[in-house]
């Protein structure tokens, strides 16, 4: 990642530190769910101990399920290797206040070992690693994540003990594009937009969705791994200020019946100039990016797992549902998995497969891995699609979380861009969760079953 002002520089941290208005600083990592974990340090220790010597975390963090359940599987982690940990450093290009709680910065980790190796299977170092093969090439990866979420009016505790059921969106009906729609909750959408700023993200903007009380807000394109981070920040306080609100918002990816939510992920390359390896010198697709995105195609069921990485994830895939069914691309054709937008230093791609739960680390990893996979082998792209990809005749995306795991697991483009230890780690992961679906009893055979059967 080329060098950069952080959004807050170190030594304002201790000028806030010593001023009293910065207290705690929190030090975190992405985990396998994408979700922040770490500690909370007095700010004075924090300079004084943890910024330039790091500090312990236990590695069961990257071996657990959704619920923190230790399981088996996991080479790193277990019972048997004593669940010792592994140590945390401070990324300070990552350094930030966080608004929305008092006196607080934060700043995103680095996995290392005892002997200062690195986690291989953490999400951050993955996209590292996968960061420096592109580099390799003389390139870099910008991304944007499109990430939407349903707000409700009862608290996280109420729709807890309501079994998340008979919640009261914050609107009742379709507010895609409806000014009045997002009107209803721009206090709250509001909040999230002025905060998300003044920790050092860039706002776009923000619209209602399809879905009763489903919203969106974007942030600009930045650095892929500028992005992925600030895709986990913003994930961890727009809840957390959502929960201060007196409100719960969720990003599952199939809440109900309806609509989901989406993450639709843009990337595009550029060269060490700067310029948009992307776009062609007539205005189109140049020979990279052809490669690049046949490599997309080529690897997307393979991938599937970074881009869809739950049992409810599969839910999404729907025909005209506006998420994607069929391995095909198209010029800004929203039935396609891979979507062409842009023109000259704008052009990219979108990949439409991932919802609202997925982990941006892993999944911009596996677009770079796979684009990566097309330009090394040269593959060719073959028609975009421009008509229905629902009703034509293209390979379907995985359709459950199984299919998708297996065919990770057997994939020779996944082990030689990721190894061994990586497919084998995440590929645990989803039989943890399979083996906890396949053993729980759900409401739907509840409903079936209880008298009529």
């Amino acid at each position: 990642m080329a060098d950069r002002t952080p959004p807050l520089a170190v030594e304002e941290l201790r000028l806030l530190v010593e001023s009293g208005e910065i207290d705690t600083v929190v030090l975190a990592f992405p985990d396998m769910q994408g979700r922040l974990q770490g500690k909370r340090f007095a700010a004075a220790f924090f300079l004084e101990e943890v910024m330039e010597h790091g500090t312990e975390g236990c590695n069961y963090l990257l071996a657990v399920d959704t619920d923190m359940n230790t399981v088996d599987g996991f080479a790193m982690s277990s019972w048997e290797r004593g669940y010792g940990d592994f140590a945390m450093h401070a990324d300070l290009t990552t350094l930030r206040r966080v608004p929305w709680n008092d006196g607080t910065a934060m700043v995103i980790a680095d996995l290392a070992w005892e002997d200062g190796s690195p986690v291989v299977a953490a999400p951050r170092q993955i996209l590292r690693r996968q960061l420096q093969r592109l580099a390799e090439h003389g390139l870099t990866a910008h991304a944007g994540t499109e990430l939407e979420f349903i707000v409700f009016k009862d608290t996280y505790e109420q729709a807890w003990n309501r079994n998340y059921r008979d919640l009261t969106p914050a609107n009742q009906y379709n507010v895609d594009y409806s000014v009045l729609g997002t009107g209803r909750i721009e206090p709250l959408l509001r909040r999230i937009r002025n905060e998300m700023a003044a920790a050092g993200l860039t706002v776009e903007s923000a619209k209602g969705e399809c879905n009763p009380g489903q919203h969106e807000i974007v942030f600009r394109y930045d650095e892929a791994l500028v992005t992925c981070d600030q895709h986990a920040v913003y994930k961890t306080g727009a809840k957390e200020i959502a929960a201060q609100e007196g409100v719960a918002l969720t990003f599952m990816a199939k809440f109900n019946e309806r609509e989901g939510n989406s993450c639709h992920i843009h990337l595009s390359l550029q060269d060490t100039d700067g310029r948009n390896v992307m776009a062609g010198e007539d205005g189109g697709m140049s020979p990279m990016m052809r490669h690049f995105l046949a490599g997309q195609l080529a690897a997307l069921r393979e991938f599937s797992l970074l881009y869809a990485p739950n049992i409810n994830s599969y839910k999404r895939f729907q025909p005209g549902s506006f998420a994607p069914t069929a391995v095909a691309w198209g010029h800004d054709n929203r039935t396609c998995s891979l979507r062409v937008v842009g023109h000259g230093r704008a052009m990219r791609f979108e990949n439409r497969l991932p919802g609202g739960d997925v982990n941006p680390h892993l999944a911009v990893a596996g677009l770079i891995a796979a684009g990566l996979h097309g330009i090394e082998q040269k593959l060719e792209l073959p028609e975009p699609c421009a008509g229905n990809a629902y009703t034509a005749a293209y390979d379907h995306v995985p359709t459950t979380l199984r299919e998708a795991a297996g065919l990770w697991e057997r994939s020779e483009v996944a082990k030689a861009a990721f190894g061994e230890e990586v497919v084998a780690h995440y590929r645990n992961m989803a039989r943890v969760e399979l083996d906890a679906f396949d053993a729980a009893v759900t409401d739907w055979e509840l409903r079936r079953s209880f008298e009529r059967l």
